[in-house]
């Protein structure tokens, strides 16, 4: 088995739930294969450096997944049809980080160290 870490991200006038269905719809898909998913983060919106298909912001939810290659290429042909996604990315790590919250706020950091 590999680990990847994989981001998708989704249009930005998505709404919660569709966001919910987006993250239940992959990770049945891993699971289907065998796969799974060790960690999954919602990054929330954020804004991209570039307009993509006329959006200014973008919802990311990053998945940790332990798998095969053939889990990733199935996940990425159904992303490719998804209308809701923006962008996705795929990449091979040798092991992961489950300690540090890149994307935490400040303040939820602040209340955590004291």
């Amino acid at each position: 088995m590999n680990l990847y870490e994989h981001t998708i991200i989704a249009r930005q006038d998505v709404s919660p739930s569709q966001l919910k269905q987006i993250e239940d719809k992959y990770t049945k898909i891993v699971e289907k294969f065998e796969g799974n998913i060790v960690k999954l983060e919602n990054w929330g919106l954020m804004n991209l450096s570039y307009l993509i298909k006329k959006n200014k912001k973008g919802n990311y939810i990053h998945f940790k997944i332990k798998a095969d290659g053939k889990i990733i290429s199935e996940l990425e042909k159904n992303e490719k049809l998804d209308k809701n996604l923006l962008r996705y990315l795929t990449v091979k790590v040798k092991k992961f980080d489950l300690q540090t919250d890149y994307f935490k706020r400040n303040e939820d950091k602040e209340i955590s160290n004291k």
